[in-house]
C-alpha cells in the first residue's frame, strides 16, 4: 500500500489486440516481444514486470536508447541523468523479483518538466538566468509522489524560459522540434515532454499547464494531454501564476494518464491551494463508455476560424462518440470575455518574473517574454481586481453549463503545428500568440478539468479534440477521451 492506495487485481492491466479486446495470458508473450520495447504502455510494463517477462532495466535501457537515437534530433531534454536511472531500475527489478514493487509505477521510466523541482537536479526553468550552483533538495509534490511510487526518473525536459509561452525554445536549450516534421513546432510549454513521450523516451512525463502548457503540445504531436482540475495535483513552491497552473500527465495512452494521476494526487500542505486527500483511483470506471452521456460540442468558441481539416477531423470525432451513444448538442460555452480576463492575470504574472530580476539581467531573459510584460505594465490594481471578478463570473458561468452537460468537446487548437522557432505562423493569420490558443486558457481560469486527445491528421500533422469536463470531474473527460481512443487508438511518429 502506498498513500493510501493498495495494489491489487486493478493493477494488473491487460494487454490489447487491435480490436481492443484482451489478448488471453498465453497470447502476453509473443505481443512484447513484437513491439519495440520503448513505445509500451506503463500500463503493459508494469504487466510484464509483474509477470517477469519484462525487467525495469530493460524497460529503462529502451527508453535512454530511445533518448540516444532521437533527442539530438528534437531536443526534448535538457538532461538525462542514466547512471541514476539505471540504478533506480535495478533497484526496481529487486523489488519486482521479490514480489515487493513499491508503488502503482514502480520501475516506469518517467520524465520531469524542468518547471518543477526535483532532488540532486538542477531546475533551471528553461533560463540562462538560474544558478546551478545551489542546493537542489526538494521535489515537488508530484515528483515527490511518483518517487514513492517507484517510477524511473529519467531526466528533465524542456520549456521556454519560465514557461512563459506556448513554444518549445530557449537560449539554454535552443529549439525543441516536432517528431512528425522536424521544421515544426511541437507547441509548449511542455513541449520536451510530450515530444519524449510520442517518442517512446519514457512513458509517464510530467507537464504543467496555465494557459495550454500541457493540452498545446499534446495536440501538436499527437499525445494524450491532462490537465486535471485545479490543485488536483499539488504544486510547490507557488508562482505568480499558482491560481491558473495545473500539473498534470503526459502519455501515449488515456489509462497510463489516469494510472499517473492516480499516483500523484494527495494533499500536500506546501500548496495553499491543494484540495484534501482523497485516495481515489482513477482507472475505476475508464470502461464504461459514453452512453447515454451528455454531451456539448462547440464547433469553435468566440467567432474564431478554424481550419476546414481541422473542424472537420473534430466533427468526424464527435460523431465517432455520438455512435457509441453519446447524447450530442451543439452548445457553446458562457466564456465570451475570457481572452482579456486571462491576459490580465497573465500578463501581471509575466510581468511580476520579469521584474524579480535586476534591470542589467533583464536583456538577458527571452525578447518575446519582455514584450509581453511590457504591454502588462499598464494593469493597474483596480484592472486586476475587475479581472479577478470578471474570472469568478466565468467560473460560475461555465458551472452552470455544466449542469447541462457531462462533458464538452471542441477543437483543442484552430491549426496544426506551424514552423519551429516562431511565436505565430508566418502565414500572419494570427497577430500574437494568444490568438492561436484561444481554447485553452478559458478552463484554466475557471479551473476545469480538460484534456487533449488526438483526432486525426491534416497533412501529416496530428490534430487535438479537446475534452473539458465540470469541476472535479477528471473521470468523465478521462471515461470520455479512452471510449474515443478505444475506437481511434494513438498512434505515433518513426524518426
Amino acid at each position: 500500500s502506498v498513500g493510501g492506495l493498495s495494489l491489487t487485481a486493478e493493477d494488473r492491466p491487460a494487454f490489447f489486440n487491435q480490436r481492443n479486446k484482451p489478448y488471453p495470458p498465453s497470447h502476453i508473450g509473443p505481443f512484447i516481444m513484437s513491439r519495440e520495447l520503448s513505445l509500451l504502455s506503463a500500463t503493459e510494463l508494469l504487466r510484464g514486470y509483474r509477470t517477469k517477462r519484462i525487467s525495469p532495466v530493460e524497460a529503462t535501457k529502451a527508453a535512454l536508447e530511445a533518448i540516444s537515437a532521437h533527442d539530438g534530433k528534437v531536443k526534448a531534454f535538457c538532461l538525462v541523468d542514466e547512471k541514476a536511472a539505471m540504478a533506480s531500475a535495478k533497484e526496481s527489478e529487486a523489488r519486482w523479483m521479490a514480489g515487493t514493487p513499491r508503488g502503482l509505477v514502480d520501475g516506469v521510466p518517467t520524465t520531469i518538466k524542468d518547471l518543477l523541482i526535483s532532488k540532486g537536479w538542477p531546475t533551471l526553468r528553461g533560463s540562462t538566468l538560474v544558478s546551478r550552483d545551489q542546493p537542489w533538495t526538494e521535489d515537488a509534490p508530484s515528483v515527490a509522489r511518483l518517487r514513492e511510487h517507484g517510477a524511473v526518473f529519467l531526466g528533465k525536459t524542456t520549456t521556454p524560459e519560465f514557461g512563459w509561452k506556448p513554444l518549445t525554445d530557449s537560449k539554454l536549450v535552443g529549439i525543441t522540434r516536432n517528431p512528425w516534421d522536424l521544421s515544426r513546432t511541437p507547441g509548449g510549454s511542455s513541449g520536451g515532454a510530450a515530444v519524449a513521450a510520442a517518442l517512446g523516451m519514457g512513458a509517464l512525463h510530467l507537464g504543467t499547464d496555465a494557459a495550454g502548457s500541457i493540452r498545446i503540445p499534446a495536440s501538436f504531436t499527437g499525445i494524450f494531454g491532462l490537465k486535471p482540475n485545479h490543485a488536483r495535483v499539488p504544486a510547490y513552491p507557488t508562482t505568480p501564476n499558482s491560481s491558473i497552473a495545473h500539473v498534470g500527465p503526459m502519455t501515449r495512452t488515456v489509462s497510463d494518464a489516469a494510472l499517473m494521476l492516480t499516483a500523484m494526487t494527495g494533499y500536500d500542505p506546501r500548496d495553499p491551494y491543494a484540495l484534501p486527500q482523497e485516495n481515489r483511483d482513477w482507472r475505476i470506471g475508464l470502461e464504461q463508455g459514453v452512453a447515454g452521456m451528455r454531451i456539448a460540442f462547440a464547433p469553435t468558441m468566440n467567432g474564431v476560424a478554424i481550419d476546414p481539416p481541422v473542424a472537420a477531423l473534430v466533427r468526424a470525432a464527435v460523431t465517432a462518440l455520438e455512435e457509441l451513444g453519446a447524447i450530442v448538442e451543439e452548445a457553446e460555452p458562457p466564456l465570451s470575455n475570457a481572452e482579456e480576463v486571462l491576459l490580465a492575470h497573465y500578463r501581471a504574472s509575466v510581468g511580476n518574473v520579469v521584474n524579480g530580476f535586476a534591470p542589467e539581467q533583464r536583456g538577458e531573459l527571452d525578447p518575446g517574454m519582455r514584450a509581453f510584460a511590457e504591454e502588462g505594465k499598464g494593469i493597474g490594481l483596480t484592472d486586476y481586481f475587475a479581472a479577478m471578478k470578471a474570472r469568478e463570473l466565468l467560473t460560475a458561468a461555465l458551472n452552470g453549463f455544466f449542469e447541462r452537460y457531462d462533458v464538452l468537446l471542441m477543437p483543442m487548437l484552430p491549426t496544426v503545428a506551424f514552423e519551429a522557432g516562431e511565436l505565430v505562423p508566418r502565414d500572419g493569420r494570427f497577430p500574437a500568440w494568444y490568438k492561436w490558443t484561444p481554447f485553452s486558457g478559458p478552463f484554466n481560469m475557471t479551473k476545469a478539468p480538460a484534456a487533449s486527445i488526438p483526432c486525426g491528421f491534416v497533412d501529416g500533422l496530428p490534430v487535438g479534440l479537446q475534452i473539458v469536463g465540470p469541476t472535479f470531474r477528471e473521470d468523465t473527460v478521462l471515461r470520455t477521451a479512452r471510449a474515443y481512443e478505444s475506437v481511434h487508438p494513438i498512434v505515433f511518429p518513426k524518426l
